[in-house]
């Protein structure tokens, strides 16, 4: 059964400095860390916009309401892991932490393939429903470190996707995800596959 890993929140803040070139400070949310976990699982409240005490800093391509909520598979984590630490980005002592990636829910049991466009998702008290898979930029990379960042979430198929809360409430890690499918006519997959070939990102190595 699919289950929420743990929840995690972030505030917006700058993840670059003024540079002399007159280059703007680029502020960003993506940091995020749990605020619950199956080792301490707090139920948290989630509203039409989000999980509470989670902020967005653009809000024309992350939150409002049909961007509310990010999920990313935990299943993802050793791939990243296992390029980070290749690329001499990671401590291959240390794991990566829930929320690396700017989401807001790490889940189990699910993966791009398995999820579609419309599923609800019944958690705890609350309904959400898959609106859209994440589209990788450069605020990824910064916030990892690494250049090549966006373009391997691009390659690889691991974006995560959105969902909106058709009915607030509350959950916490542990929770199991019920899912209610929609019509199933276009994965996360599948809309990664026609992003990757739009935009020309056939060449890309990792």
């Amino acid at each position: 059964m699919p289950q929420i890993c743990s929840i995690s929140v972030g505030k917006v803040q700058p993840i670059t400095q003024a540079l002399q070139d007159g280059s703007p400070i680029t502020y960003s949310a993506i940091r995020k860390l749990p605020i619950s976990s199956k080792d301490n699982a707090i139920e948290i409240q989630i509203g039409q916009l989000g999980i509470k005490g989670d902020e967005q800093s653009n809000l024309q391509v992350h939150g409002g309401i049909e961007k509310a909520v990010y999920a990313y598979a935990i299943e993802h984590y050793a791939f990243w892991k296992d390029c980070l630490v290749r690329q001499n980005h990671f401590d291959p002592h240390h794991e990566l932490e829930h929320g690396y990636f700017g989401e807001n829910l790490t889940v189990s049991g699910l993966l791009e393939q398995e999820v579609y466009i419309g599923d609800k998702w019944h958690v705890g008290q609350t309904i959400l429903q898959v609106t859209d898979f994440r589209e990788p930029c450069f605020k990824l990379n910064i916030k990892m470190n690494f250049k090549a960042a966006a373009k391997i979430m691009a390659q690889s198929g691991f974006s995560g996707w959105y969902l909106r809360v058709i009915k607030a409430g509350a959950f916490q890690a542990g929770d199991e995800i019920t899912i209610e499918p929609g019509s199933r006519q276009i994965s996360i997959a599948l809309q990664n596959q026609t992003f990757y070939h739009s935009k020309g990102q056939t060449d890309l190595e990792f």
